[in-house]
This record gives C-alpha cells, sequence and structure tokens, in this order.
C-alpha cells in the first residue's frame, strides 16, 4: 500500500484488510487496497454509530475492512486521521463537511485575471493551516496578463513564508519550479474556484491527459467547470492529487488556529498592544490602530481578519448546538433499538 501514501500509525498498519477511500459515492466507496480496487459500503455498526456526516469515510481516508466477496468489501473501521480540510457544508449551518483526510499539502489554486482575490486566498490560507495541511499558492494562467508584478506583491504582503508559484499550465512556465517540492507518495489536495485551471494543472503534473478540460470563455477569460465530484488520483510519477470541484463557497468550520497562522502580521502586533485585553478600537498604545493608521497594515486586510474572525465564533457557537442534537438523536436511537429488542423478546416467550 505505500503507493497510496503512509498510512498513520496504527496496530493494524499491516493489516492485510488495510486500505484507501479513492472515492464516495452515494452508498459505496471506491477503496485501494494490496490487493487491488474493491467497491466497498459501510458496515451496519459503522452507520449506527455515525452521529454527524464527518464521522463517515471521506476521500484520502485510511480503512480497515472485510470481504463480502471478490471485488466487494464492507468497511469495519476508519483509522485515525493526521489532517482533515474541511468546510461548512454549502447550504447549511451546522453541518462539516469533509473535503479530504490524510491530506500533507494543499495547493491553493488561483488564476491571474477575473478570478485574482486575495481575500478568499486568506480564507483558503485559514482553512489549510486549520486541517494541519501544508499550503502552497499556485497562481495559473499567467500567459494571461503582460505582466505579474502588482498581483504578486498582494500576494506577498499575505503569504508570509508560504511558497507561491507563478505557472502556466499549459506553456509550462513555472512548472518545474513546482515540481520540485512536490515529493512523491505525499497526499496533495487542488483547492480553487470553478475554472482556474485545476484539470490543467493536474494534467501538467502528470505529463498526461487524466483529465477532461474545458476552453477559456472568452468573455471573460474564466475556464469551464470540468470535475464533478472529489477523487484521489495516482499519478506515473509517485505523487497523489485529490481534484476537487470548484467551490463557490469554503465556509469556515473551524479556523482559531488557523487564524492566527494566515494572520500572524495582525497576531505579532495585537501581543505588543499595551493592554492584554485590548479590542484595538481607543486603547491607548494599541499597536494594530496604530499600524492601520500609519499604513503598514492595510484596512482591507484588518476587514477581512474580523470579518474570518466573527464567522468563525459563530461557526462555533453552532457547532456546539449541533452536536448536543446529534448526541440527543443518537441515545433516542439505542433507546428505540432496546426497545424494539424488549418488545420481541417477550413475543417470544
Amino acid at each position: 500500500m505505500n503507493e497510496w501514501g503512509k498510512p498513520p500509525a496504527h496496530e493494524a498498519g499491516e493489516h492485510e484488510n488495510l486500505g484507501r477511500i479513492t472515492a464516495v459515492f452515494q452508498k459505496q466507496y471506491r477503496v485501494m487496497t494490496a490487493a487491488g480496487e474493491t467497491l466497498s459500503e459501510l458496515s451496519g455498526k459503522m452507520r449506527f454509530e455515525a452521529l454527524t456526516k464527518a464521522d463517515l469515510p471521506a476521500v484520502g481516508d485510511w480503512i480497515i475492512q472485510t470481504e463480502r466477496e471478490a471485488g466487494l468489501g464492507r468497511i469495519e473501521q476508519v483509522l485515525p486521521r493526521t489532517s482533515q480540510f474541511s468546510r461548512k457544508a454549502a447550504g447549511t449551518e451546522v453541518e462539516e463537511q469533509i473535503i479530504c483526510a490524510n491530506v500533507d499539502v494543499a495547493l491553493l489554486v488561483m488564476a491571474f485575471g477575473h478570478d485574482f482575490n486575495v481575500r478568499r486566498l486568506e480564507r483558503y490560507l485559514t482553512v489549510a493551516w486549520e486541517a494541519g495541511v501544508k499550503p502552497i499558492i499556485v497562481l495559473t494562467k499567467r500567459s494571461l496578463m503582460d505582466s505579474v508584478e502588482s498581483e504578486l506583491a498582494e500576494i506577498e504582503g499575505i503569504a508570509f513564508g508560504t511558497p507561491y508559484f507563478a505557472i502556466d499550465s499549459l506553456t509550462g512556465d513555472g512548472l518545474e519550479s513546482l515540481r520540485e517540492v512536490l515529493e512523491p507518495r505525499e497526499t496533495i489536495v487542488l483547492v480553487g474556484s470553478s475554472g482556474v485551471g485545476k484539470s490543467t494543472l493536474v494534467n501538467a503534473l502528470a505529463n498526461e491527459q487524466l483529465m477532461e478540460t474545458g476552453g477559456v470563455r472568452e468573455d471573460d477569460q474564466r475556464g469551464r467547470h470540468t470535475t464533478t465530484h472529489r477523487e484521489l488520483k495516482r499519478l506515473g510519477n509517485g505523487l497523489l492529487l485529490v481534484d476537487t470541484p470548484g467551490m463557490r463557497e469554503l465556509g469556515l468550520w473551524d479556523g482559531s488556529d488557523g487564524l492566527t497562522s494566515t494572520f500572524s502580521d495582525i497576531e505579532s502586533l495585537a501581543e505588543k498592544c499595551r493592554f492584554r485585553d485590548c479590542q484595538h478600537g481607543n486603547e491607548p498604545g494599541c499597536q494594530v490602530r496604530q499600524a492601520l493608521e500609519e499604513g503598514s497594515l492595510p484596512h482591507e486586510r484588518w476587514e477581512s481578519y474580523l470579518k474570518l474572525q466573527r464567522e468563525i465564533a459563530y461557526a462555533e457557537r453552532k457547532q456546539s448546538v449541533a452536536l448536543q442534537a446529534a448526541e440527543k438523536e443518537k441515545w433516542k436511537k439505542i433507546q428505540k433499538n432496546a426497545q424494539a429488542h424488549t418488545k420481541l423478546k417477550y413475543q417470544k416467550r
């Protein structure tokens, strides 16, 4: 199983029924094992014990399964995740959606031109850091621009040590530098809006046509959406890539630690404020307010920080309520099953 990544340390690490999920369908999972590919379903116990959808297997998960028959399996256990890339499920307030698990690197893909948006990139960085995943910023469609100096200066103002690459997947410009920082057996997720060139990038990294790609619309230079579901692919050069559908929303599910990493400049300023509980308003000795007045901290970045901070606080409050409701529902199911078992027991007497 080494070709499919590095299983987490576990007593079942060398288990003959160890597998890794490469795709998730409505009720089935495609699993790669040492013996080959299987199409697997959840065991009844796993379905019963799952409090939320986030407790169910996701793309990238390492699992233990039993064989039902040739090519078919039953998932009995999900091994502990080393990382978990998730977001608030689109259109909901309290549901977590696992994008993928056990990821090492997140390629945050954004195109030059109409898609370029550093505020969205700050959100992506926050999600990646919170997931425990190393982020790398990839700016695509370099050939659309006569000059990219101003855009790269904006990236430099928010990256703070995060590596970034300006590339063109069609011409190959900048691709070799990106390849040099990606290692075989690392699991890499591509995250970005629809049409930014993620599928084209996958093909370029693989040096073959693995993914269907759409042309570029002439009216706004945006690519056409082609990826329809998340899937873990193993490239011929040993790279493991999770391509994801373009996400219009990347709602924060958690992110307090990620926010600290993404906005390390603001956190550093706050630590130097005269008062430990400074609210960065009119307090004397506020270093954040001073930086805003001097212009060394852009107001747009400060507003982005406050917006994400409020979003995280709101999500955390909602999560607490949702988990309580899920726990209550679990005990209702247990009680209902116990009553049914007791009723059946007395009917047999």
